[in-house]
């Protein structure tokens, strides 16, 4: 079978790639192991994060680096014998953290983040997927006044320079949104420019059936498989394209690496539960509590706890020690019942050490093209990443500037 693309993964950013590819007129084959939605875009906290101009960099301060050497903070944990091999990736992230690159990064990645709730907002309109949004905002909580009164800093540097909209809580103001919070949360933000999502993989698996309408067609395939120029094997035997989108966020990396690019690239691995509300409670927006480093969100399923990082192996076994961490402190916040799942999910965040996307052709191989990298912000720039490299391949004028997002930035 004869296709113009093989966009190989089926999460969030493959399948949107997918879908603006089809809309454009070439003929599209969506290849992955498992259906689409079935790994990291099933897990993530369900925020469309319009306010996400900074992306999460490291710490610099002495203070801050002992802190989590300990490897007890409930926001960060670490693997010890995973350090040797991700070291030289932390180092370089180190380094793009210091404030006046971060800020650079921060101009880049608003040229993404800025048409991020439109483009789903568009996307999910034409896949009939738009109940799956919400469109009231997240809220950072806070215990102390003085916690509130640093992000307040923040939130109005970001109103300053991105226009990032926000709304400052108190007391009475955050429990009239969500009176079931504990009492002993003295105020909020609301970042209200923000969307949500009630099934981050409905969502993924209601545009990859708009993909199916549009005439594009889904394969459960390896993409280990892939050979020039281009051919992949599938469960309905080999088929071939002109091009080849590489979208396999975490995995990303073992195909580009069987073709010469030493792309630097590590992984953030989270875990999530889902619980029952106790009694009548009910929470209304996906709720953030830094201080003790996790997030509630309601979701479909039921309330979503979902943690902080755990820098690691990708492949490493299972280790949800900050789930276990925060739990008590979540249900403190709000009045969790039973768990839901078996056993804890696990995910991994792709992660460049810049802290940016990969977006473009690749430099050594005519008609090959990344998509990878998005890290904390796969859900939230999966659509307007599918408009742009779906402009990139069809010759259009682009969204914005791809310059930024180009993998030629590593020297590979």
């Amino acid at each position: 079978m004869k296709f113009d693309v093989l966009v190989l993964g089926a999460g969030i950013v493959g399948v949107s790639v997918a879908v603006h590819l089809q809309n454009r007129g070439r003929s599209v084959a969506l290849v992955d192991l498992k259906s689409p939605g079935s790994e990291t875009s099933l897990g993530n906290a369900g925020l469309i994060q319009r306010e996400g101009v900074y992306p999460y960099a490291l710490p610099r301060s002495p203070r801050a680096l002992l802190h989590y050497a300990r490897n007890r903070a409930p926001d960060a944990r670490y693997h010890p014998r995973a350090l040797p091999k991700i070291a030289p990736f932390l180092m370089r992230y180190w380094w793009h953290s210091e404030p006046t690159r971060h800020a650079a990064i921060a101009r880049a990645n608003a040229t993404l983040i800025e048409h991020c709730v439109s483009e789903h907002r568009a996307l999910a309109e034409a896949a009939g997927a738009s109940a799956l949004l919400r469109r009231d905002g997240w809220i950072r909580i806070f215990r102390s006044r003085a916690a509130q009164d640093q992000e307040l800093l923040t939130a109005e540097q970001w109103y300053r320079e991105f226009r990032i909209a926000y709304e400052a809580l108190d007391s009475v103001r955050l429990h009239a949104l969500e009176p079931d919070l504990s009492p002993a949360v003295v105020g909020a933000l609301r970042y209200t420019a923000a969307e949500s999502v009630t099934d981050p993989q409905e969502l993924v698996r209601e545009y990859a059936r708009h993909l199916e309408a549009l005439g594009g067609r889904i394969f459960i395939g390896d993409a280990t498989t892939l050979a020039p120029q281009w051919r992949v094997d599938t469960q309905e035997g080999a088929i071939h394209a002109k091009s080849v989108v590489i979208a396999m966020g975490p995995w990303s990396d073992r195909i580009t690496s069987m073709f010469g690019y030493n792309v630097p690239f590590a992984v953030k691995r989270g875990y999530h539960m889902h619980y029952t509300p106790n009694g009548t409670a009910r929470l209304r927006h996906p709720v953030v509590d830094e201080e003790n480093g996790f997030l509630i969100a309601p979701m479909a399923r039921g309330i979503r706890l979902t943690t902080g990082i755990e820098l690691g192996l990708r492949d490493a076994p299972k280790t949800p020690v900050q789930l276990a961490a925060v739990e008590p402190a979540a249900r403190e916040l709000f009045p969790l019942g039973a768990r839901l799942d078996d056993e804890p999910w696990m995910g991994c965040r792709p992660c460049t050490p810049d802290m940016l996307p990969i977006i473009g052709p690749a430099p050594r191989h005519s008609d090959m093209w990344f998509a990878f990298g998005h890290a904390h912000h796969g859900l939230t720039l999966g659509p307007v990443t599918g408009r742009l490299i779906a402009e990139l391949i069809t010759g259009t004028e682009t969204v914005c500037d791809p310059a930024p997002f180009r993998v030629e930035r590593f020297r590979v």
